[in-house]
């Protein structure tokens, strides 16, 4: 196994985090989602970030939200996500990540098995799926008035579902996860996902791994990492750190 500071040295380098290796077109900024599988939007986390990697000075420094983005090359990361190989979802805590097809696929299981679930945990949210699954994709503005629903309660209902992965949001519309992906991927699952994702890092801090990468904190157990651990899945260059093996 590579030492942490190893790890650490190809980290900066694949994950394109000093300013001569900035991301400098949007062909490069595909091949980049390519090679690590998934890619978040601001760099919050080890995992890779498009932000982090273009090192562009911000539109408006010091003004806060989008004034902080990268002042011309944040187009990219939208243009991206309207690729029909590539899947933004919501599943990174709420916020939006990308995912290649390969590692959707892995992720496909569970988003399935949330959408089984959130649709019999609250009626709100069963009656917004039922409608789904009638309707189609549908914008806010037909949800409110197809369901009668305030402004505000469409936002509250939608929000949930899309940080777990039961909603899918493209464009302006909104959709069930199995509207959107007819066909269960038969393969894949939370060990999976979370191997791809240690393997995009190339290393991070183990605490991240349950609490900071995915919505879904309730289906990790205190022992997780340490299982992953066992199984020869994950690995310890130094204590508090994870990688993933090349086997991976």
């Amino acid at each position: 196994m590579a030492s942490l500071r190893e790890l650490e040295e190809r980290r900066a380098y694949e994950l394109r985090l000093t300013a001569d290796r900035a991301l400098a077109s949007r062909d490069e900024t595909l091949g980049f989602l390519r090679e690590r599988g998934l890619l978040t939007r601001t760099p919050d986390s080890a995992l890779p970030s498009f932000f982090g990697a273009c090192h562009e000075e911000p539109y408006l420094a010091g003004r806060g939200g989008f004034a902080e983005w990268p002042a011309t090359k944040y187009p990219w990361y939208f243009d991206l996500a309207e690729r029909d190989d590539v899947h933004e979802l919501w599943i990174h805590n709420g916020k939006s990540v990308l995912l290649t097809e390969e590692t959707r696929v892995l992720a496909d299981p569970i988003l399935r098995a949330e959408l089984a679930r959130v649709e019999r945990a609250d009626p709100e949210w069963t009656r917004l799926l039922r409608h789904l699954a009638e309707a189609g994709a549908s914008t806010k503005e037909d949800l409110r008035v197809e369901l009668g629903m305030k402004a505000k309660e469409v936002k509250l209902a939608l929000s949930p579902l899309l940080r777990v992965g039961p909603v899918v949001r493209r464009g302006d519309e909104y959709l069930r996860y199995d509207q959107a992906y007819p066909e269960p991927s038969g393969r894949g699952g939370l060990d999976e996902l979370v191997v791809a994702a240690v393997l995009a890092a190339i290393v991070a801090p183990e605490p991240e791994v349950a609490r900071k990468w995915f919505s879904w904190r309730w289906l990790f157990s205190d022992d997780y990492v340490e299982r992953l651990v066992e199984e020869g899945r994950l690995e310890r260059p130094e204590p508090g750190w994870v990688t993933a093996p090349a086997s991976a």
